[in-house]
């Protein structure tokens, strides 16, 4: 169980790796406000990337490409504002690991609840009397050094627009934007033209042309629309209710996730929100019929508080204030493509046009997947996409997107329909019950958002070294554990410096004779990496840029930080950098020796031939090489990348 008693940096639960800055000079104020540059492009009517809608997914996505001042980027909303009160509230694990990387993942756990405990009710021996049959943790140990959380999106909102507004491109949505046309030009550059109408100007419009163009609008997706695509699937005719309350109620685990399954009222999913007193209430109502729709019902907040009592009895529940609510019916659907490759729009080998989140994949809100879903779908196409633009990997990366992020919906959305339908299943008897609880235990991987694992790709190689690292499956997330990085011997997570930052990440993890010596593996990796021709960083790197500036190379020894000496290290390991050429100290960490079992035993790690391992942009795991083959680690990154 991740217990987050302190947001200290020396806490042992909280080791949240510390951002660098002072690289180029001495710069007073707060750090996490970038400096406009020479290089931050104007955004005109003309763009690199325009996207539509500022939920989730499209804040995402605006957030990570601010990180390249020399991208331009608008991102457009029909709402004539920020989002006040948000539908979305559980954030899983996964997504906690990328607000890390964009770095307000410590304001995050600092406002939301932490879900520890999940309860289970059910009818009792005589058939109708609630009683809890069940107290289970939420999050299984080692699954992520991140917690479980439960916070309003339109917070998670303002992370993101903070992160945009304090970025060296200080971009901020254009509001009360309609979406009302999309087209191609003759353009070759700028090929895409959006039409908007100005809702706040006298209903005027404007047209912006765009290299690319992402669709992150929603369930009723304009952009979905205009590429031809559309959600296909098939309603579970269920109807739910749901609403945020200030209560009063002798229901014991009212503060505890609780899954409620009574004998005859149907199911309750109680969610505890943030500042310790506010509840959300999923209330199961009733199957609809023919082509009745949510809207038809006339569901009241009376309605929905009255079936949460009748669920609840025999206890009381006395609802205070109903802070918002709402009624919807189950559906599970998914787009077949999530980008422009057919459709209205011409086909293309190369696509330049996309959907994310809501706008490709809906699903129940049961699994808490939605926001979490959605912020995936961007995390994945945002370096991509700059990536290209930037001009550093070939064009035919761009339909990995859709390849991953579509086969995954396909899975979220079997999933959903079982957790759906196993929850609002009528317990029979005590056996058929449990079977629920079973299937909550059995998938909480997934719910935490760790389960995801891509196929092999031009960016996603095989598993013939999975046995170096064993606990580090080829295609899915880098999984953290506690080392000690040497220069200054703090405590702290490796995931965590796995940044949002668009590089890719080698990661050596050294045999257990290795201590930096210049005979030994790690040394010999770093000479061929800074030599050799035939090196991703002397083939891929922009001359005059910093020599980590597109891989980044980090890495692991295995005896303790007193145990060896920074003086001895390779210099790709202490590289010079920025315009002073200062020292870059913090590419070497070493196990935790002292709390084992340390990241080599946790992690699957060979202790004898050590392991070299490719990580992706979004910490996804790229591929696994013995620390000695450079021709396997040269062919990997020729498949893609472009040579300067």
């Amino acid at each position: 169980m991740v217990l987050l008693e302190s947001l200290s940096t020396d806490s042992d639960q909280w080791k949240q790796s510390i951002m660098q800055y002072h690289l180029n000079g001495y710069r007073s104020g707060n750090p996490s406000v970038a400096t406009v540059t020479s290089d931050a492009k104007d955004t005109t009517q003309a763009v690199d990337v325009l996207i539509v809608g500022c939920g989730p997914a499209g804040l995402t996505l605006a957030a990570q490409l601010c990180h390249f001042p020399d991208l331009s980027i608008r991102i457009a909303e029909r709402k004539h504002g920020p989002l006040d009160v948000g539908q979305a509230d559980g954030i899983a694990c996964r997504s906690v690991e990328m607000f890390q990387a964009f770095g307000f993942a410590g304001q995050v756990i600092k406002e939301a609840y932490q879900v520890n405990e999940v309860a289970f009710w059910r009818p009792g021996p005589d058939g109708q009397t609630l009683h809890r049959s069940e107290l289970i943790e939420d999050v299984e140990d080692d699954l992520s050094e991140m917690p479980h959380l439960i916070l309003n999106q339109a917070r998670v909102h303002d992370f993101y627009l903070e992160q945009m507004a304090n970025s060296a491109q200080r971009l901020t949505p254009d509001y009360n934007r309609e979406l009302i046309a999309l087209s191609r030009s003759e353009n070759t550059r700028y090929p895409l033209t959006a039409t908007f109408n100005c809702l706040n100007d006298d209903n005027k419009t404007e047209t912006i042309a765009a290299r690319y163009v992402v669709g992150c609008d929603g369930a009723r997706s304009t952009v979905r629309g205009f590429l031809g695509q559309e959600l296909k699937g098939e309603s579970a005719r269920q109807l739910w209710g749901v609403m945020d309350i200030l209560a009063v109620t002798d229901f014991p685990d009212i503060r505890k996730k609780a899954a409620i399954q009574s004998a005859q009222q149907g199911s309750l999913l109680i969610i505890p929100r943030e500042g310790g007193y506010m509840v959300r209430m999923y209330i199961e109502l009733e199957e609809l019929p023919g082509n009745e729709r949510a809207a038809d019902k006339n569901v009241t907040p009376e309605t929905l508080s009255d079936k949460a009592r009748a669920i609840l009895s025999p206890y009381t529940l006395d609802i205070k204030q109903v802070v918002w609510w709402s009624a919807y019916e189950i559906g599970q659907r998914v787009c077949d493509q999530f980008d422009n490759r057919s459709g209205n729009l011409e086909d293309h080998l190369t696509p330049d046009a996309f959907i994310a989140g809501d706008a490709c994949h809906t699903h129940s809100p049961k699994a808490g997947q939605g926001m979490n879903f959605g912020m995936a779908d961007s995390f994945n196409l945002g370096w991509k996409l700059a990536a290209v633009i930037r001009g550093r990997v070939k064009p035919e990366l761009l339909p990995t997107y859709s390849q991953e992020r579509q086969s995954k919906a396909r899975e979220l959305i079997e999933f959903d329909k079982d957790m759906a339908r196993l929850f609002s299943d009528k317990p029979k008897d005590a056996q058929t019950a449990a079977q629920f609880q079973r299937y909550f235990k059995k998938h909480g991987r997934y719910t935490a958002g760790v389960e995801t694992r891509y196929d092999r790709s031009i960016i996603t190689g095989s598993t013939e070294n999975q046995q170096l690292a064993s606990g580090l499956p080829v295609g899915m997330r880098f999984h953290s554990a506690d080392v000690i990085r040497l220069s200054d011997a703090k405590p702290m997570q490796l995931g965590q410096t796995l940044l949002a930052d668009g590089r890719w990440r080698l990661i050596a993890f050294a045999d257990n004779t290795d201590t930096g010596q210049a005979t030994k593996p790690i040394a010999s990796l770093c000479n061929y990496l800074s030599e050799d021709p035939n090196s991703p960083l002397l083939r891929f790197t922009p001359p005059g840029s910093d020599i980590d500036s597109i891989i980044d190379v980090r890495a692991v020894f295995q005896a303790a930080h007193r145990q060896l000496s920074i003086e001895n290290m390779p210099a790709l390991l202490l590289p010079e950098k920025g315009i002073h050429r200062l020292i870059d100290y913090e590419k070497i960490v070493c196990a935790d020796t002292a709390s084992p079992p340390d990241i080599f035993t946790r992690r699957g790690i060979d202790r004898i031939n050590g392991a070299l391992v490719v990580v992706r942009p979004d910490q996804y795991i790229a591929a696994i090489f013995p620390l000695n083959d450079y021709n396997g680690l040269a062919e990997f990154f020729s498949r893609f990348m472009i040579e300067v």
